[in-house]
């Protein structure tokens, strides 16, 4: 059984789920990257749509349609299109999803101050403090899921729990598009019906080590002495198993945690021993990256590139900057510089990428202007191209050198990994 696949357990007692003291929810989008490429093409609304590029590059997220055929994100392109060939590839649009997240991020924010992101499309919510002003713990889910239908025009799947490890599980079982609550006193109960590949962090080879041990159900893994567990798995894997197998887990919600970076990675289709052609990519990956850090509201003042050769090993560059910033030309002038001091001859590349570290919040950071730099310079021209960008979609301004010649038949756009 796929562990995305698993039936919400039966519940054994009558009425509607007491949500009482079930102030912890996770809120996920449902197919974030696909839903939201969707914003601009409504036509596509019921088929399989695919989000990603070619050749060698992997989904980024797939419609329901394509699920059920069995594509799943970080799939290998190649093979989603063998199982499911009818399906519509779409490629990724990074600034849509920044500025999509960053809305939905604003919009947990007007009902608990204690919001912690896992990705750009979940959240971890302590609800504690809104029953007086918003109601239970159910209705504020409830709240949540319609706002952001209305305002962002896609769904999202909502648990409410009193512990994170159940709130995550409970949502995951809600998608698509519903809401589930596990009421405290039936929590036990709700997890002792689901498979051991249902909790957090069991992935494929722990749980075939599980079913050596005859250990099916997370029943059975309660009910195993923790002793036999942390000698089957080690000693803090086995207790944290057998504490969840029991729903306890004390981790609170914390507050939003910034980002320590921001980037993008490209895998080439083919192998590319072209220095024009890297910096080509180092541009259209600087211009990205830049993007994202504006979306984010923050600027950085290390500038770092990945390049990951043929034969897989992967070498990091950094350089730190006088000061803060989120230009791209000038994201891009340190990454050409960083990559120019590598002094490669024809080394066949497969990845390479770039990051900017060291994050604070724009607001509060001076970014210092250069000399040569005009009253109105490369920071405004950024900002314009972000706002067509959000008009028109992404790569409808974008340096000439990024425009691939007519016929040439480049890809211009293939799915970012970080």
């Amino acid at each position: 059984m796929s562990r995305r696949q698993f039936s919400v357990p039966a519940r054994r007692e009558p009425g509607p789920p007491d949500d009482t003291g079930c102030t912890t929810l996770h809120v996920d989008m449902d197919a974030f990257y696909a839903s939201a490429s969707l914003l601009s093409r409504p036509d596509l609304r019921g088929r399989p749509v695919i989000i990603g590029g070619s050749g060698r590059s992997v989904v980024l997220s797939a419609t329901y349609e394509a699920r059920a055929f069995g594509v799943t994100s970080a799939m290998p392109m190649a093979q989603a299109r063998r199982l499911c060939p009818h399906a519509v590839v779409i490629p990724p649009d990074h600034r849509r999803y920044a500025a999509i997240s960053e809305a939905i991020m604003a919009t947990f924010a007007t009902f608990t101050e204690l919001v912690e992101p896992l990705s750009l499309d979940e959240a971890f919510l302590d609800v504690s403090g809104a029953a007086r002003r918003v109601g239970p713990p159910a209705r504020v889910g409830e709240l949540l899921r319609d706002t952001i239908a209305d305002e962002q025009g896609i769904t999202c799947s909502v648990g409410v729990a009193t512990t994170k490890f159940v709130a995550k599980l409970a949502s995951g079982l809600a998608k698509p598009d519903g809401l589930l609550v596990v009421p405290r006193d039936e929590t036990v109960a709700f997890l002792h019906q689901l498979p051991v590949a249902a909790i957090w962090g069991v992935g494929d080879r722990t749980e075939e080590h599980l079913h050596r041990l005859g250990l099916r159900t997370i029943a059975d893994l309660a009910h195993t002495p923790v002793e036999t567990l942390q000698r089957a798995l080690g000693g803090a894997a086995g207790r944290t198993l057998h504490d969840l197998a029991w729903g306890r887990d004390p981790r609170p919600v914390e507050r939003q945690r910034r980002e320590k970076s921001i980037g993008a990675d490209e895998t080439f289709s083919y192998d590319v021993d072209d220095p024009a052609v890297v910096r080509r990519e180092l541009l259209r990956l600087s211009d990205r990256t830049a993007a994202r850090a504006r979306a984010a509201g923050v600027s950085g003042r290390t500038v770092s590139i990945k390049v990951r050769f043929a034969d897989f090993t992967t070498i990091t560059r950094a350089k730190t900057l006088r000061g803060h910033t989120d230009v791209s030309r000038e994201i891009h002038a340190t990454a050409v510089e960083l990559f120019d001091r590598l002094g490669l001859q024809r080394t066949r590349i497969r990845l390479v990428g770039v990051r900017l570290e060291g994050l604070a919040r724009s607001s509060g950071t001076p970014i210092q202007a250069t000399l040569d730099e005009p009253e109105r310079g490369w920071r405004e021209a950024d900002r314009a191209v972000d706002r067509a960008s959000a008009r028109f979609g992404a790569g409808s301004v974008r340096p000439a050198s990024l425009i691939p010649d007519s016929g040439s038949g480049s890809q211009d756009e293939q799915p970012d990994l970080s």
